[in-house]
């Protein structure tokens, strides 16, 4: 593995990365580095194509495609590819996704679920200790015990299979050439490895690519290598995600898991060979003369967007403005009703009965927004009960889902668009690598318990089922055409980045830089949280006045977003991690 730091490496990432502070908390997260003006990126104006994602490598990748005369599936395989190499605490190969695309000849929209699965050998118990006590989150994450199947490689075979353009291995290309001859390693991907240390060392794989060979952390400008990666590309490449599912590297990934010392998973050669991509129907809600719409269960990602935007759109928010406290106190308590449902009724409706369509229901939501009503923060958010024909009642859901995944947005010149989030859940996933990429942590998305008081929850695990997402990758339509594709990584923080940026722009006029460099101020739980060291940080004596508990934390969005305004795009990536904006 060649490390090469040098004055040229260093210059070249100041030329290529957004600067960014460090944060002192999260992995994954970085601080904005002012307090006010967030950013001093400006929207960017295309009129053929647009690529909007987290790194610079991944969006020159799929630019690459785009120029080639590439589609937007084919710019979004050679993005995925890349995100894996260069922001590999985030997303891969290792991991899974959701996407939502629109097909512009056939003028329909559908998503595609490349979520990780649940092996068949799991037990309730997973994750829990002899006394059936839930373990420490972290004793659960790091090793094999947390990873599910993963379903990268499937999403991006399938959907290129039938909506792909150019050959399936030319898309290979910029990430085998990256992973052979080097990459400039950021000062976002070296500062979390760094962080997490004693987590990456665990692991001899993980320990020898993360690490010099003095022991100390690969740092920011030097130059690193992934052979294995490469190899384990052109496989793919060569002979299409079978090379994956089956054969050496399927058994590679199997027998890493199994014998995570300490830590054993439970996952097969046969839940590999057996994974399959669904596509589904999308979840759409109203808002205004827009239609809100995404990725529906096993995300809550759509449900819970919808219903923030629906109880929103009983109110005046657009003339309020962003400098009315109201709006602030009215989104984030419309945010405590939509989590509260979301903890009761949302998991994999291919498992449990789920009340869809009841939760976006208007006359459900106009009945939540009358709850909004006032000029003081709601005392509780209890689960609502919308229309449904099914009579269980799930006891609330436990899981924790931490901020550890990707977003991009594609248009190409045909006007196919694509909003995905991808995932490996937490910083690094389960911290084990297998030939150049991590596994996923993604198992830890489902609930610890199966049931409180004898009731079911509805995030328990089970066999082949697929944890509850908060990924929200969302395309915004206007008269039946796309006119923004949108969403975020962040945990269950990504529903109130992608809400902050929609009010932002559809309600108070702003451009999408304008909207995506906002101050986040996030409520799901109660407590109103205000991004660290930004304007934000202002409106805590007013929350308080209004009944809010007030927190002072690091928000690190990642919103890419891209509009479509007739012939005209304009896109904007945020400006607290790397992201980049490539248009023609």
């Amino acid at each position: 593995m060649e490390r090469n730091t040098s004055r040229l490496a260093v210059a070249l990432v100041a030329c290529l990365l957004v600067p960014t502070a460090l944060s002192k908390q999260t992995a994954d997260q970085i601080a904005p580095e002012a307090a006010t003006g967030i950013s001093q990126q400006h929207q960017v104006i295309g009129n053929e194509w647009m690529i909007a994602s987290a790194n610079p490598y991944a969006s020159e990748a799929g630019a690459t495609m785009l120029r080639q005369g590439g589609n937007a599936i084919d710019a979004m395989v050679a993005t995925q590819l890349v995100l894996g190499l260069t922001e590999p605490q985030s997303s891969g190969i290792g991991g899974g996704a959701f996407m939502v695309y629109w097909d512009a000849e056939k003028e329909a929209l559908t998503t595609f679920d490349g979520r990780e699965t649940a092996p068949f050998a799991v037990n309730p118990r997973l994750f829990q200790d002899q006394t059936g006590k839930p373990l420490a989150f972290y004793d659960a994450v790091v090793g094999g015990r947390s990873v599910g199947t993963p379903g990268t490689v499937k999403l991006m075979w399938y959907t290129h299979q039938r909506h792909g353009k150019l050959p399936w291995r030319d898309l290979f290309a910029p990430a085998i050439k990256l992973a052979t001859e080097g990459f400039t390693v950021s000062p976002r991907l070296a500062t979390l490895v760094a962080r997490d240390q004693k987590n990456l060392q665990r692991w001899q794989d993980t320990k020898a690519y993360f690490f010099n060979d003095d022991g100390s952390p690969i740092r920011a400008g030097q130059r690193l290598t992934n052979p294995a990666y490469a190899d384990t590309l052109s496989q793919i490449a060569e002979r299409g995600a079978s090379a994956f599912y089956h054969g050496e590297i399927a058994k590679d990934i199997v027998s890493t898991v199994r014998n995570a010392e300490g830590n054993p998973g439970v996952l097969s050669v046969m839940d590999l060979a057996t994974y399959q991509v669904k596509e589904r129907k999308p979840v759409c809600a109203p808002y205004r003369q827009f239609e809100i719409c995404g990725m529906g269960p096993p995300s809550s990602g759509a449900l819970t967007l919808g219903q923030i935007m629906g109880m929103l759109s009983h109110y005046p928010i657009d003339k309020m403005g962003q400098n009315d406290v109201n709006s602030w106190r009215l989104l984030g308590d419309a945010s405590r009703l939509a989590f509260a449902d979301r903890g009761r009724y949302m998991a994999d409706s291919d498992y449990v009965p789920m009340p869809t369509d009841g939760l976006v229901d208007p006359g459900y939501l106009k009945q939540r927004a009358e709850l909004l009503k006032g000029d003081k923060a709601l005392a509780t958010a209890e689960p609502g009960l919308p229309v449904w024909s099914h009579a269980m009642r799930y006891a609330k859901d436990e899981s924790l889902e931490l901020p550890s995944t990707s977003h991009f947005s594609i248009v190409d010149s045909d006007r196919n668009v694509i909003s995905i989030t991808t995932t490996i859940e937490n910083g690094f996933g389960s911290r084990l690598m297998v030939r150049g990429f991590l596994l996923n942590n993604e198992l830890t998305d489902f609930s610890f318990r199966s049931h409180v008081g004898g009731n079911p929850i509805a995030n328990r695990i089970e066999p082949g089922k697929r944890p509850r997402s908060s990924m929200a990758p969302t395309i915004v339509m206007k008269d039946g055409e796309p006119y923004l594709a949108v969403g975020s990584p962040g945990g269950s923080q990504i529903i109130g980045y992608v809400a902050k940026t929609l009010v932002g722009h559809l309600d108070w006029g702003l451009d999408l830089q304008q909207a995506i460099n906002l101050p986040n101020m996030n409520n799901r739980f109660g407590a109103f949280e205000l991004e660290k060291d930004t304007a934000a940080e202002q409106w805590a004596p007013k929350l308080k006045q209004l009944g809010f508990e007030v927190k002072i934390k690091d928000l690190n969005s990642g919103v890419q977003a891209i509009r479509i305004d007739g012939k005209q795009l304009s896109g904007a990536a945020d400006p607290r991690r790397e992201g980049k904006v490539i248009a023609q």
